[in-house]
């Protein structure tokens, strides 16, 4: 039952949309000027981004209902930690339009990342066992 109930979760596209938003954090990495706090913040990001493309991989390989969730948790998690990275990009690189562009779109992306993992858990959170 809990199997089948995962399986519904388990979208191609929304994998593919995780991972898209790795690369496309990446890509704004390597147009950051070359400063200290773009080198810092860019590697924090390009971590933070790429992680819940992998831990979704990983929620979908779950032992279970309890795992699944807490895996889907950490995607979230790492989301919002990306999020925190592109504010402090978007404001270490205020005066350059692309940038704050680019971070701007990316910060909506990762919003609408969360709420799809934050519906799911609640969903699955609510179903019980």
């Amino acid at each position: 039952m809990v199997i089948a109930r995962m399986e519904k979760f388990n979208s191609e596209a929304f994998y593919e949309r995780l991972l898209n938003f790795g690369k496309k954090c990446q890509q704004l990495v390597l147009i950051l000027p070359k400063t200290q706090y773009n080198w810092e913040y860019g590697g924090q990001l390009i971590r933070s981004s790429a992680s819940p493309g992998s831990n979704y991989i990983e929620a979908l390989e779950a032992l279970g209902k309890k795992d699944f969730i807490h895996k889907l948790r950490i995607c979230r998690k790492e989301t919002r930690e990306s999020l925190h990275w592109l504010r402090l990009i978007e404001f270490s690189n205020s005066k350059l339009k692309e940038i704050v562009d680019e971070c701007g779109g990316l910060k909506n992306e990762g919003r609408e990342i969360i709420k799809i993992l934050t519906s799911s858990i609640i969903t699955l959170e609510k179903k019980g066992n």
